[in-house]
């Protein structure tokens, strides 16, 4: 789960690269001329970026009012609250747009699904409700949003925000109501909420295939995963120690349709484990963890412990301490996925994190003050942006595409001194040590597996079931 520490008013980015720099202003310009083409009207253009530029620039809080101070006489305050607040452009092409931009930017591995908490301190913002978080041991005032990021090994971007509105908040609040056209009407429950996001961002804006790494709550990861499990996502899921599978592992003898806690099936299949690289966090030194996986079933949670209807799927553990494994358990549906291409997925998990402190909260994720669903939506759109503007920039070496060409369109670096077209020689001096042929084979795996996941699955009839079944199809929905 994304922390809820809030963040020193005073942090600024300059770490990653300065917000004046010429090279972040032209990862800016590029994405806006690619981005904002769907804003009908060039006055809305021009607020789009100098909003942009407020998130970057303006020191501590990201406010309406503190942008509109940092641009000096360029817009009012009014003008600006109006743009995000009370004009009519629609987010959901830009998140769509960004998504795609990103595919040819940096090359994706997965898609990662992490709720965020947004602390409030009182009830008059959209969908603020008292939630109590597991992973925090409290209850507080909060939003709670579900996004999406697009996030390889070296970074990773918000694509898609979801506002999880409980159904007693549209009895009270008549603002959770005036959901845009084609949006929700009705509440839902975090799990549907979690799906929501999710098959919007996988299924509807027609990008390529990704497996998708859900790292949520206990309470909601079985309701979540069965639905995305029927859809023909390929899903690794965390999951609690407590939380029952039926074993359907011929390597492990248990008497057959008996439900085991996942911490008790793993301890059981210790002799299974096997060395796999992994990193400590995100950006860490590679090194060696254990892990196993076992084939189990996932009782429905509409049957409760009922074992009869389970979809099947394989459960992960890892940990690099022998007497303490495993300190973590996942699930996937990805059935020919090796352990350590399965410890690959899990640790974009990290990459996430580390990019939210370092990165999203700084550019003002939790800043809006605003009180309406439009704002909340547009204002986290553009941090978005923010977002991917500064990661972006911060790449070395700089991507070909910011001289002014389509990343979509980057052509393959060739070898032009033989007079051919072969692909161009690496610098870097071949290596034959055990970490390298490791990582040439999780390469190969990844390419592999990832090619495998057939496009059309996700436009089967189980996948239009549970669409409808979970939110009503829209351009803009919650």
């Amino acid at each position: 789960m994304i922390d809820v520490d809030l963040h020193d008013s005073g942090a600024r980015l300059d770490n990653l690269a300065p917000s004046g720099s010429a090279f972040l202003k032209a990862v800016l310009a590029q994405l806006g001329s690619v981005l904002f083409t769907s804003l009908p009207r060039s006055d809305q253009r021009i607020k789009g970026m100098q909003y942009l530029r407020g998130l970057l620039e303006t020191p501590g809080r990201k406010s309406i009012r503190n942008i509109a101070a940092l641009l000096d006489g360029q817009v009012s305050e009014q003008n600006l609250h109006h743009f995000i607040c009370d004009s009519t452009w629609d987010w959901t092409p830009i998140r769509r747009t960004l998504a795609a931009f990103l595919m040819g930017a940096f090359a994706p591995q997965a898609w990662v699904v992490k709720p965020l908490i947004i602390p409030k301190a009182g009830q008059h913002s959209v969908g603020v409700d008292r939630h109590y978080f597991p992973a925090l041991g409290q209850t507080l005032n909060a939003q709670h949003a579900i996004g999406v990021w697009a996030v390889s090994t070296e970074m990773s971007v918000p694509v898609n925000w979801r506002l999880h509105l409980p159904s007693h908040r549209l009895v009270r609040d008549p603002r959770c109501r005036q959901v845009p056209r084609g949006g929700r009407a009705s509440g839902e429950t975090l799990a549907e909420c979690v799906a929501a996001a999710t098959l919007d961002t996988a299924m509807e804006w027609g990008l390529p295939t990704r497996p998708v790494v859900l790292d949520i709550d206990e309470a909601h990861m079985a309701a979540a995963y069965e639905a995305l499990d029927a859809a023909g996502v390929p899903l690794l899921a965390r999951v609690g120690r407590g939380f029952q599978f039926t074993v359907a592992d011929p390597a492990l003898s248990f008497q057959p349709g008996r439900l085991l806690p996942a911490q008790q099936i793993m301890c059981m299949a210790r002799n299974m484990r096997r060395p796999a690289l992994d990193r400590n966090g995100a950006s860490g030194p590679r090194q060696p963890t254990l892990a196993a996986a076992v084939n189990v079933g996932l009782p429905s949670h509409r049957y409760g412990r009922n074992p009869a209807a389970v979809p099947s799927g394989k459960l992960l553990g890892t940990g690099r301490d022998a007497r303490n494994w495993p300190t973590e358990l996942w699930l996937t549906n990805i059935a020919d996925a090796s352990p350590t291409f399965l410890a690959e997925l899990r640790r974009l998990t990290d990459r996430v994190d580390e990019d939210f402190a370092k990165v999203t909260d700084r550019v003002g994720i939790r800043d809006f003050t605003g009180r309406s669903f439009n704002g909340w939506h547009r204002h986290i759109t553009l941090v978005s942006v923010a977002h991917a503007a500064l990661a972006l920039a911060h790449v070395s070496p700089p991507p070909p595409w910011t001289s002014g060409t389509d990343p979509t369109d980057r052509p393959a670096p060739t070898d032009r001194t033989a007079g051919t077209d072969r692909p161009a020689p690496t610098d870097r001096p071949a290596r034959t040590d055990h970490a390298e042929c490791a990582e040439r084979a999780e390469r190969a795996e990844r390419t592999q597996l990832v090619g495998s996941f057939p496009r059309s699955s996700w436009h089967g009839a189980a996948a239009a079931a549970v669409r409808s079944g979970v939110s009503a199809a829209g351009t803009a929905a919650p």
